[in-house]
């Protein structure tokens, strides 16, 4: 029992005088940007100085950017993207999407940093769309077409205009040939007609189609689309109106025309999809 106390007496004092070496030593400086471990009495601890609160800078760059044109995502894309960034063009979505930091051939990488194209619609193409295919009142569609006269091409505005203010439309029936019943009685068929003009003087045509000219998304090319003019007597009023032609295939044809285009500033393919 002696000998064992007094073994621990002796560690204890060589203890003591290792943790007076070690507080009576120059301190070290460490730098940032490493991880140092050190063996004390209970272990050895480890000092990890590579957080951006010591280094100054964040580990990794992390977040979704959101633009709304071609030429702002081809931007941000040349300076932060490398030859390992995928792209790719959801037409559904009508988006386009760069994982900047994706996975390598060699390596994971953390695909955290990313940068989204989603295209907004402009109020003039959400107007028209809004109105296809729904008849409005004589002076209901003269207002619409006034505040939409920059869209009007063929005609010209203010044909579109006249014409939409000063259309009348009156209704005929002509009786034809007669068939005489078994009750002795004739039955008469009819056609029953409608025609208009338009102008101060009835000399205006009122056209079957007209041409539109609209910007689909905010910050891409313009297109044009045919319209057909519809209207109808309705108990002596008139309604008026339009049906657009396949609104849906320009709209796709618009978002594959930024594709295209950021395709061509870009070094990388882009895919048809979404990514993970």
């Amino acid at each position: 029992m002696a000998y064992t106390a007094e073994l621990a007496s002796t560690t204890n004092e060589a203890q003591t005088i290792v943790d007076t070496a070690l507080l009576a030593a120059e301190p070290a400086t460490l730098e940032p940007g490493k991880v140092y471990a050190f063996n004390t009495r209970n272990g050895v601890h480890k000092v990890d100085l590579t957080g951006p609160e010591h280094t100054g800078q964040p580990g990794r760059k992390t977040g979704t950017t959101v633009v709304r044109d071609a030429a702002s995502f081809t931007t941000y894309h040349a300076k932060h993207a490398d030859m390992d960034t995928e792209v790719y063009a959801d037409a559904d979505r009508l988006t386009v999407t760069a994982v900047l930091d994706a996975h390598t051939t060699d390596a994971a990488r953390w695909s955290e940093h990313r940068l989204m194209l989603s295209l907004r619609q402009t109020d003039a193409w959400a107007q028209w769309l809004q109105h296809d295919g729904k008849l409005m009142g004589q002076e209901q569609f003269a207002e619409f077409l006034e505040d939409h006269l920059p869209e009007l091409l063929q005609p010209s505005a203010a044909d579109m205009l006249e014409i939409a203010q000063s259309i009348q439309a009156a209704t005929k029936v002509d009786f034809q040939s007669g068939t005489r019943l078994s009750t002795g009685e004739r039955q008469f068929k009819f056609v029953e007609t409608t025609t208009a003009k338009a102008g101060q003087r009835g000399e205006l045509t009122i056209p079957e189609t007209f041409v539109i000219g609209l910007i689909p998304f905010e910050g891409s090319e313009g297109y044009k689309l045919t319209a057909r003019l519809r209207y109808r007597l309705q108990d002596t009023q008139l309604r008026i109106g339009y049906k657009l032609e396949r609104p849906g295939d320009i709209l796709r044809q618009a978002f594959a025309d930024v594709v295209t285009a950021i395709g061509e500033e870009i070094e990388q393919p882009i895919m048809n999809g979404t990514p993970a």
